[in-house]
């Protein structure tokens, strides 16, 4: 997968980019998904993808909180009470929905990235992010992320 990072632009309404995320989008205390803002999509974008993923989670490949397939290129925001046609892939327990942040107490600080794909094809079914990542990383024309924190 190329680095391929230019306009694109996503960043979170409630928290800023290494800050923590509020306590209400967390998975024990009402598990509300944050209103993201999205900018300079590229020319030729097809759909966009958002992938949201703790790397710090104690698993092989860190725990996939969110994973979101077709939205359209022309959406401002996601999540929240934004509402579209995209679908929602399975996340790290297997279900289509967002998960809240929820690192097991005492694991310190977890960082939670939010994905934004530009992509110039669009994704077929509703792959996990590891699939998705592997079947469509060279159709990603842009890509960019805000991260935001959390712990127990």
């Amino acid at each position: 997968m190329p680095l391929n990072i230019k306009d694109l632009a996503i960043k979170a309404r409630d928290f800023g980019t290494g800050e923590r995320i509020p306590d209400r989008y967390a998975a024990d205390h009402g598990n509300l998904v944050p209103e993201l803002e999205i900018s300079g999509v590229p020319e030729g974008t097809v759909e966009l993808a958002l992938v949201v993923n703790d790397p710090d989670a104690p698993l092989p490949n860190g725990f996939t909180h969110w994973v979101v397939y077709g939205i359209d290129p022309a959406a401002k925001t996601i999540g929240g009470q934004a509402r579209g046609t995209w679908r929602e892939g399975p996340n790290g327990i297997g279900q289509k929905a967002y998960t809240g942040p929820q690192p097991p107490a005492g694991h310190g600080t977890h960082h939670y990235y939010f994905w934004l794909y530009a992509l110039d094809t669009s994704v077929s079914g509703e792959p996990t992010r590891e699939e998705f990542l592997a079947a469509y990383g060279n159709n990603i024309i842009e890509q960019n992320r805000t991260v935001g924190t959390f712990s127990a």
